[in-house]
């Protein structure tokens, strides 16, 4: 089966409860969506509280469960801020049994030549090192829940990279690394982790990276979600270590 031909059926994500971060907007917003759609409940971290307002309303007015808003700008957030976000799921929640990570930030297209350190340390820090403590503080509770997910938004710079991407790639390559490491290490815990790659898509980061471009000349976001719902649910359980993309057989 092509994951992104994946049908999800009505429920599949009953009484699931997803943290989905960069859920503000683009592909986090659509993950969000389309999760709550077949039953998830949905907690919103992100750093726009306005626009996940309003998100939190199109999931009620549609029917979900009720989800719950995190703001978490990931720039500045430290290590126990992190620890502070799994406590609260903790208390509120009692479980989670599934973390996307979709925040992304690009920035600029450079030569490593001209690359200033402020911004590729910006860059690590949201694409990378913040991945790195929000699954560190979320472990307990992934591997508490039976049948678990961890899935880290990749894209095809982070397996093979080109000039003027810089910080970026590297930070996708990190990401690479990270699930590979956490695959090994949680093989025989309930947690499947894997990395998607969704392809160029309608969103805010690619049309940083390329204004020139006809935006319509990609998918929406939306697109991507059937590979995504089919890796956040039962079907996905013998699918772990994986770097996938939308075409990948499963």
């Amino acid at each position: 089966m092509i994951i992104n031909q994946y049908q999800a059926a009505p429920g599949l994500l009953q009484g699931r409860i997803i943290l989905v971060t960069g859920a503000s907007g683009g592909l986090g917003r659509a993950i969000a969506l389309g999760a709550a759609a077949v039953g998830a409940t949905l907690i919103l971290a992100g750093r726009d509280t306005a626009k996940l307002e309003q998100l939190y309303d199109e999931i009620e007015a549609a029917g979900g469960a009720q989800p719950a808003i995190i703001p978490l700008n990931l720039e500045t957030a430290s290590a126990h801020s992190h620890e502070e976000l799994a406590d609260v799921v903790r208390d509120e929640f009692g479980a989670l049994h599934g973390l996307v990570h979709c925040a992304a930030q690009l920035r600029l297209l450079s030569r490593i030549d001209d690359y200033d350190l402020e911004t590729w340390n910006q860059l690590l820090q949201v694409n990378l090192t913040a991945a790195f403590l929000l699954s560190q503080a979320c472990l307990p509770l992934l591997k508490a829940s039976d049948q678990s997910r961890l899935i880290f938004t990749s894209d095809q710079l982070g397996r093979r990279a080109k000039a003027y991407w810089g910080a970026y790639a590297v930070s996708k390559f990190g990401l690479e690394g990270l699930m590979q490491v956490l695959a090994e290490e949680l093989e025989s815990s309930p947690v499947r982790v894997n990395s998607l790659d969704p392809g160029p898509l309608r969103t805010k980061l690619r049309k940083d990276a390329y204004p020139g471009e006809d935006e319509n000349d990609n998918p929406p976001p939306e697109s991507a979600l059937p590979a995504y719902l089919y890796l956040l649910g039962a079907d996905s359980a013998e699918v772990h270590g994986r770097a996938l993309s939308l075409d990948s057989e499963c």
